[in-house]
C-alpha cells in the first residue's frame, strides 16, 4: 500500500483531493510506471502508513499521504516550534526572527518554517547560527527551490537539516500550493510564533490552521501604525512574545 500511495502522489503531483479519490476507489497502478517513478526519485519519501511518518501530522486535517524529503526526517518528532511572517519584512522583523530562532535553537528546539524570503529564511538562518536544527516545508516540488534567491539556504537545509514537501520532483509551485502547505508548517510545531505580519496575508492562513489544531499562538509586538497583524492578533487573545522564556 505504501508504494501504491507513492504512485498516486507522483501521478497526481501531490494533489491531496486527487490522491484521496484514487485511494477510495482503489485505483489500479501500473507497475512499470511505478518502477520508472522510483528510479527517477532522487529524494527519500515516507507515507502516512510508514513508521517514520511524522506523528504530529497524523493528527491534522488532510494529512499528506506522502512526504518527499531530504535530510533527517526524525527531526519532525523532536520539540518543534513553527515561525512565520512577512516576505517583505522590516529590519526589525529580520532582527527578531534571527534572535528568536537563535535562542530557541540554543534551547534545543527545532525551528519549522516555509523557506520563503523574509521572516521564513531568517528563522532558518537563526536556528543554524544557534547550532540547532531547522525544517523547511516547501510549497513547490521537493527538487524545485523557490524562491531561487534561497538556493544556498536550500542546499544547506538538504544536507544538514530537513527539507520536506508533499509535492514530487521539480514541480513548479502554483499559487494555491502555498496556503495548502501552511497546514504542515502549523502541524509540525508545538506552538506558532508570528514575527511580523499584515492583517491580511498568508501568515494569517497559518495562524488559522494552528488555531484549528489547538496550538498556542505567540506574536512579536510591533509599533502601532506599521505592520499591525501581530498587534491585532494580540488584541484578539494571542500571547505576546518579548522573550523566548515567554514560551515556557
Amino acid at each position: 500500500m505504501e508504494e501504491q500511495l507513492l504512485y498516486y502522489a507522483i501521478k497526481y503531483q501531490g494533489n491531496f483531493n486527487q490522491i484521496y479519490k484514487a485511494v477510495t476507489r482503489n485505483e489500479p497502478i501500473n507497475k512499470n510506471e511505478l518502477a520508472k517513478m522510483k528510479d527517477a526519485l532522487t529524494c527519500s519519501y515516507t507515507t502516512i502508513l510508514s513508521k517514520d511518518y511524522p506523528t504530529q501530522l497524523k493528527e491534522i486535517d488532510s494529512p499528506p499521504f506522502v512526504l518527499f524529503y531530504y535530510g533527517d526526517i526524525s527531526l519532525c518528532n523532536r520539540d518543534c516550534i513553527s515561525m512565520v511572517g512577512m516576505r517583505a519584512c522590516s529590519d526589525y522583523g529580520r532582527k527578531m526572527a534571527l534572535s528568536i530562532s537563535f535562542n530557541l535553537a540554543k534551547k534545543g528546539k527545532v525551528i519549522v518554517s516555509g523557506m520563503a524570503k523574509g521572516i521564513d529564511a531568517y528563522s532558518h538562518l537563526g536556528a543554524m547560527k544557534g547550532q540547532g536544527k531547522t525544517i523547511a516545508v516547501l510549497g513547490s516540488g521537493i527538487d524545485y527551490c523557490y524562491p531561487k534567491e534561497n538556493l544556498s539556504l536550500y542546499q544547506l537545509l538538504k544536507g544538514e537539516h530537513l527539507v520536506i514537501s508533499e509535492y514530487p520532483g521539480a514541480m513548479i509551485p502554483k499559487k494555491e500550493c502555498f496556503p495548502i502547505r501552511n497546514r504542515i508548517v502549523a502541524g509540525l510545531g508545538e506552538k506558532l510564533i508570528v514575527v511580523e505580519a499584515k492583517q491580511r496575508s498568508g501568515t494569517m492562513i497559518t495562524v488559522n490552521f494552528s488555531l484549528n489544531q489547538g496550538k498556542d499562538i505567540y506574536c512579536v509586538p510591533n509599533r502601532i501604525g506599521e505592520y499591525d497583524g501581530c498587534n491585532r492578533l494580540i488584541s484578539q487573545g494571542a500571547d505576546i512574545l518579548v522573550d523566548v522564556e515567554d514560551l515556557f
